[in-house]
Order: structure tokens, then sequence, then C-alpha cells
């Protein structure tokens, strides 16, 4: 089992969630232009899945380009899409080397068919790897997959599928983008904002948060042992009880 700095057991959650933050940031405080900070932003998440696996965490989903991250500057957006878009042909051979399936999440209908090729064939390179199961949310936001998700059950009540009073939780559960991958038990979200974007609305509903101010691009295993522990610390109670 992991160890923290002090020798203590570590106990890690099973899924953890990110919501990178802090690229911009960090570039503007080395007077580096933004694309510098994303750069090294994914470099961070090559080395935090390796560190995520070690520690003990079985699952491990990042927030990488939502469906607002569309406002920024053409250039900026142009930039992020290049480098999603090597990321993802190298981490082809990646998956293979370290054993680590891939998802991503979102509406891939608004992504160019370069980058659609790219992720098909990721995920089925990956697909039958036991190792980290990483999930990457590209062009998503949660109020969106939950659309999708509702619309396509009404499609199936349409049709007499299902009836309408058969709706539960377990069946919007089923219909949204994660339907395969358990609800995350820890949320890290870095740069100091305190605040969701929209991230996982209905899977975090019984999540621990935790908020940190470091950059994304200095996240390290040290700043996510510090976030296991937090973790670790938290009395987890469910339905008030």
């Amino acid at each position: 089992m992991a160890k923290n700095n002090k020798g203590s057991a570590l106990n890690p959650p099973n899924h953890v969630a990110i919501i990178l933050d802090g690229n911009g940031r960090w570039a503007k405080k080395r007077l580096l232009p933004r694309n510098v900070g994303h750069v090294e932003g994914a470099k961070t998440v090559e080395q935090i899945c390796e560190d995520a696996w070690d520690l003990g965490i079985k699952y491990l989903t990042v927030y990488a380009f939502s469906t607002e991250n569309w406002k920024r500057p053409d250039s900026e957006v142009k930039a992020l899409m290049d480098l999603l878009g090597k990321y993802l042909i190298d981490s082809i051979e990646r998956t293979t080397k370290n054993n680590m399936r891939v998802r991503v999440i979102g509406d891939k209908t608004g992504l160019d068919d370069s980058l659609r090729s790219s992720i098909e064939r990721l995920e089925q390179v990956s697909a039958s790897n036991d190792g980290l199961q990483f999930t990457i949310a590209l062009n998503y936001g949660s109020r969106d997959e939950i659309i999708r998700a509702v619309r396509s059950i009404a499609e199936d009540v349409a049709s007499g599928k299902i009836d309408p009073e058969d709706i539960n939780e377990e069946m919007l559960t089923e219909s949204l983008d994660t339907f395969d991958i358990p609800d995350p038990d820890l949320l890290i979200r870095t740069s100091g904002e305190q605040r969701l974007s929209n991230f996982l609305l209905w899977q975090l509903g019984y999540s621990e948060f935790y908020f940190t101010d470091c950059l994304w691009p200095d996240f390290n295993k040290q700043e996510l042992i510090k976030a296991i522990e937090y973790y670790n610390g938290r009395e987890r109670r469910f339905g008030g009880i």
C-alpha cells in the first residue's frame, strides 16, 4: 500500500476527478505565452496518470476542454486542439506501455474528423487494458451531457420502448457519457478556484471536494498525496446520517 511522507498508509479513493486549472496563469507568471502553459499542463497529465496508478487509484478523469472553452481566442483554441490531437496520438503507444485504458467523454460531434479518428483509434487500442482507467472530458459540459441523455430517453419513450413511469435515477445514470465507470470519490481543482464549472454535476453528487492554490503545471505526486490525505481525513456520510 502507498504511504505518505510520514510513512503512514494511504487509503486512496477509487476514482479521482480533476479540473485542470491554471495553465495560463502559470505561463503568465513566467512571462511566457499561454500556449506554453498548456504544453506543460499536458506533461503534468502524463505524469499524474503514472502517479495515480502507483498510489492505488483505479479511475482518473480529467477536464481537458469544456464546451465553454470554444469562447476563448481562436489562436488559443487552435493551439489547444493541436495539442490535444498530438496528445491522443502519443497516448496510443503510452497506453500499451502502461496497460492504461482511455475513454473520451463529451460531444464528439463538435470535433473535427482527425480528432474523432484519433479518439476512436485510442479507445480501440486500449479497450482491453486493465491498468489505470483514464477518462478525458473533451468538448464536455455536464448540462449538455444531461440534455443529451434526456433526449435519448425521450426518444425511447416516443418510440414506445419505455414508459414514462419507468424513468428513474438508474436509467438516467446509464444514459450519461460515464455509464460504464463509477462516480468519483474525490474531485480536485487546482489554481485556487472553487467551483465545478459545469463538470460532472450529476456524478459528483456525493464526492469530496479538494481545492488547492497549486497551478496545474506545478501539480505533482506530493500534491496528489496531500489531496488523498485530505480525503482520508473526511468522515464519509451518505443521506445525512
